[in-house]
């Protein structure tokens, strides 16, 4: 495969899901310091349009569109490459960030439930991918960022849409790495492990989950997220001027992603295990809290 050169941020416009908050803003404001013009999009207009006011002030010579779409929906992806491609016939760098996560085992979750998932995380940015590819060739030495995720490497009970979401992510990637290579683009799949965001409070949770298993569970899984985004941030856009093809974030994704490399069956039972024992903990203090 053709090695590319550096990816050259200042001068070019990167496009950017899921900006409004944790890695995505962090990213935002890591590529305006390197020089790019951005296109913003998140679903939450009220925590994007200050990020990009933000940068405005900072970096009054770059250019900052926001875009405010539900990506879940098909008809709003289609809207925003529709408006992307008519204001920037070339873009340099486009970054899928965006995703949400749901939690409950497979029968405590709704298809709709299951299949909103499978629209953010996968869906979107293959539509994405594909409406905006003209613009990503237009001009040499384009990149592509997908932010899959730890579970893009395992899959751990109790994840079922957001493990398949991510592995179908890295697949997507993977292939397209090869594909892209003699356009002269690159392609980098993100796995991050657990970075400090917003994606515990904004899960989902399964629609036959039962009420008491809510909070400790989602208690057990914002303790996890302890790794700061802005250095997974800087990590992600130090691999994209290196053109690397895959990053794992923090020990949290590559001591899973080097278990599953050595036993790539028998990992399946120790993450099993391991996920038993965090929600039993997650559990107790719930419980005893309640009680007093």
């Amino acid at each position: 495969m053709t090695r590319l050169p550096e990816y050259r941020f200042a001068g070019r416009t990167t496009v950017l899901t899921g900006a409004a908050s944790g890695i995505g803003e962090q990213l935002a404001y890591g590529l305006a310091l390197r020089g790019s013009d951005l296109v913003l999009i998140d679903v939450d207009e009220d925590r994007l349009n200050p990020v990009a006011e933000r940068i405005r002030s900072a970096h009054p010579a770059l250019q900052v569109e926001t875009i405010v779409a539900d990506l879940s929906d098909r008809a709003a992806v289609e809207s925003v490459a529709a408006r992307v491609l008519t204001g920037h016939p070339a873009i340099g760098l486009l970054v899928n960030n965006a995703g949400i996560a749901l939690g409950g085992r497979f029968d405590q979750v709704s298809v709709e439930q299951f299949e909103k998932v499978m629209n953010v995380n996968f869906r979107a940015p293959m539509l994405l991918i594909h409406a905006l590819l003209p613009a990503l060739t237009a001009t040499p030495g384009g990149h592509l960022v997908n932010v899959s995720s730890l579970f893009g490497l395992i899959a751990p009970p109790g994840q079922t849409a957001y493990s398949a979401s991510k592995f179908a992510l890295r697949g997507l990637s993977e292939s397209l790495r090869g594909e892209l290579a003699d356009s002269g683009v690159g392609v980098t799949t993100v796995h991050p492990g657990g970075i400090r965001t917003r994606i515990a409070e904004s899960a989902l949770v399964g629609s036959h989950v039962p009420e008491e298993e809510i909070e400790p569970n989602r208690k057990v899984f914002a303790a996890l997220l302890s790794y700061p985004a802005d250095k997974a941030a800087e990590q992600i856009l130090r691999a994209v001027a290196k053109r690397k093809a895959r990053l794992l974030i923090a020990s949290s994704a590559k001591a899973p992603d080097l278990l599953a490399r050595l036993l790539p069956v028998g990992h399946a039972r120790i993450v099993r295990a391991l996920t038993t024992a965090s929600v039993s903990r997650g559990a107790r203090p719930a419980r005893s809290v309640a009680r007093r």
